[in-house]
């Protein structure tokens, strides 16, 4: 507990939204195993090595399902549900396609989508939610909840608490699936006390006080170790990135 609260520069008094906070400014979202190869294991002593240990980031599996973990070490309720995201035309994703948790009863938190909201969203509110990274909704849809982010839904959520290990099938499928969009190309993307950093092809992207500037690179992998401390070379043979 006490290494992991140190990566993300919080203490065992922290409130839920300062971890929250300190989480996303600290740990990266970041897909670069999918493109090693490296076969991701949904189990906290792996997760524990490689976003603690090794300060890596991840996806949404790795990133929630560990953050679940510490705050249930710190005496936090948590419940992880499944969401499945909306993509072009509101189409819905495959069930499982995302992880988030609700915490204390009280607060959806989600430290592993990539660009979302910088505190926990009221669970029980269903009125716009203002927070640094925008405006959030939560909407009831049957059994499920819709959130939408400045108006646009981001993803449906179950109210059914799950497991990880109800996680592991999809979690093979977004590594595998060349539907998966995970596998388009590496990215790591993490926020900024007033913006957002991305590294995504041969661009690093800085939105700051509502302003984005896109700059090229010629090596991507000195972008992902100067902007995410991320060490990674890349392979001549397979042209993909490949861990150090």
């Amino acid at each position: 507990m006490d290494a992991y609260l140190q990566r993300i520069g919080a203490s065992r008094t922290s409130s839920l939204a300062e971890l929250h906070e300190r989480h996303l400014l600290s740990v990266p979202f970041e897909n670069l195993d999918t493109h090693m190869d490296t076969r991701i294991v949904l189990e906290i002593p792996w997760l524990h090595d490689k976003i603690v240990e090794r300060r890596r980031g991840g996806f949404c599996y790795e990133l929630n399902g560990l953050f679940a973990k510490l705050l249930r070490d710190l005496g936090h309720s948590v419940r992880l549900l499944a969401a499945r995201v909306f993509g072009e035309e509101r189409r819905l994703g495959p069930p499982f396609d995302h992880l988030a948790l609700l915490v204390d009863d009280a607060w959806l938190v989600d430290v592993g989508f990539g660009s979302f909201s910088l505190r926990p969203l009221s669970w029980t509110s269903r009125e716009d939610q203002k927070d640094p990274a925008g405006v959030f909704r939560l909407e009831d849809h049957g059994d499920d909840v819709d959130v939408y982010h400045d108006g646009k839904p981001v993803y449906r959520l179950e109210r059914r608490p799950r497991e990880l290990a109800e996680f592991v099938p999809t979690c093979w499928w977004q590594q595998t699936s060349p539907e998966s969009h995970f596998r388009k190309g590496p990215m790591a993307t993490r926020a900024l006390p007033d913006g957002r950093i991305t590294v995504a092809g041969k661009k690093v992207i800085v939105t700051e006080n509502g302003r984005k500037t896109s700059t090229d690179v010629e090596d991507p992998a000195a972008a992902f170790l100067e902007n995410f401390g991320l060490h990674f070379r890349q392979s001549n043979a397979s042209g993909v990135l490949r861990q150090l």
